[in-house]
């Protein structure tokens, strides 16, 4: 029998842009504060996985062995780095869950950390390209926010345009960032602002405006997974009712670029695995690299058909007092995006809701929640659903 996965503790740092801090300092304000967290002597941890997706980003490498400078105490634990583009957090966090499943280890340090915002701008547009199919979308104007624009422009192409949508997305998630302590940007803009193109919300790839798209940002999270026998002994335990890794092609010629096939396979398998419907969570984190994307993760979710995303951004089904709150914490919008945190943080974010630890943003009586993680557009597609078991 395969053994339960808990998470037992957890750590998040504050995301933005952190002139003084480098990897190392970023590292080491979550790795302590998560087994203090969890309750867990760092001579008990197995194993470590950091995600982190560098490619130029930071001059420092070789992540993993940052995590021994940060606690000591680690020196002699095998630590082991991961990257799977903007889903390199849920990489990690999968790889230590497979080690503890296959009864290696029974306690496992899980580390996301991105520092993205010490490389000029050219740079970062050119490391963000390489999470697209650079023989074919290196034509694209804009970088990454051009693939997602066009993305955009072939979706409003055969459904209406849809900027309004995506303004009550971007506004909804700025609201929600107000009460998150970790977010890079805490200031409900309102709808109005998002959906107008001004000197202060300009035109960043059209259709896709400044506030369709998500903060560069620098920032950590961090996780301790444990086995369902130590998660018994420990203060508290989120249980993994589901995970989920599902992959599609990376060229978007290849596919239907602006409907998300692989994201909507992995919620499919991953509530049929929890054995949930949709609207039995009490709420989703997903992955709003852009506006764009949320609208068509509400499609691959099964929260409407194909096509009609737009219609649970405008009648606020997805809102924090909806049917099903998406992004409570404000999403990578407001929250920031650091990459290799990214997926270890939507974990976090869901993980506080279930302990009803979540403060200001808490979903009053969350018991069950759903998380969506994505490298590239929609290429590596990560579902993972929650269960407060303690």
């Amino acid at each position: 029998m395969t053994p339960q996965v808990c998470i037992a503790g957890w750590a998040h740092s504050p995301f933005g842009k952190h002139d003084a801090l480098d990897v190392e300092d970023l590292v080491r304000l979550v790795a302590q504060p998560a087994l203090d967290d969890a309750g867990v002597e760092a001579s008990q941890v197995d194993a470590i996985f950091l995600g982190t997706f560098n490619n130029g980003l930071s001059p420092q490498d070789f992540g993993a062995s940052l995590v021994a400078m940060a606690v000591p105490a680690l020196r002699h634990t095998p630590a082991t780095r991961l990257e799977n583009a903007c889903a390199t957090g849920s990489a990690a966090l999968h790889a230590a869950m497979h080690y503890i499943e296959s009864g290696a280890g029974r306690i496992a340090l899980v580390l996301g950390v991105e520092k993205m915002t010490g490389v000029p701008n050219d740079k970062l547009i050119d490391v963000l390209r390489s999470g697209s199919y650079r023989k074919e979308e290196d034509r694209i104007d804009h970088g990454f926010a051009g693939v997602f624009g066009k993305i955009a422009s072939e979706y409003f192409a055969e459904n209406g345009d849809q900027r309004l949508a995506l303004a009550t997305i971007a506004a909804k998630n700025h609201r929600n960032g107000v009460n998150n302590p970790y977010a890079q940007f805490r200031r409900d803009l309102g709808v109005d602002f998002c959906n107008t193109v001004s000197e202060r919300n300009p035109l960043v790839a059209d259709p896709l405006r400044r506030t369709d798209c998500s903060l560069v940002s620098d920032g950590s999270a961090a996780l301790v997974l444990v086995s369902g026998d130590v998660a018994s002994t420990l203060k508290k335990a989120i249980k993994f009712r589901s995970t989920v890794q599902v992959n599609d092609f990376l060229p978007l010629s290849l596919r239907t670029g602006h409907y998300f096939g692989g994201a909507a396979m992995a919620w499919e398998k991953g509530l049929k695995e929890a054995g949930v419907g949709l609207f039995d969570l009490d709420l989703v984190e997903t992955h709003d690299c852009f506006t764009i994307a949320e609208m068509l993760e509400y499609e691959a979710m099964g929260l409407t058909p194909r096509g009609k995303g737009w219609q649970a951004a405008l009648d606020g089904t997805t809102a924090r007092e909806g049917k099903l709150p998406v992004n409570p914490s404000g999403g990578l919008k407001s929250k920031g995006h650091p990459l290799g945190a990214t997926g270890v943080s939507l974990h976090v974010m869901a993980a506080m809701q279930l302990m009803q630890d979540a403060g200001d943003m808490q979903i009053p009586d969350a018991t069950l929640a759903g998380v969506f993680n994505m490298g590239g557009a929609a290429v590596a597609n990560y579902v993972s659903i929650l269960e407060r078991a303690r």
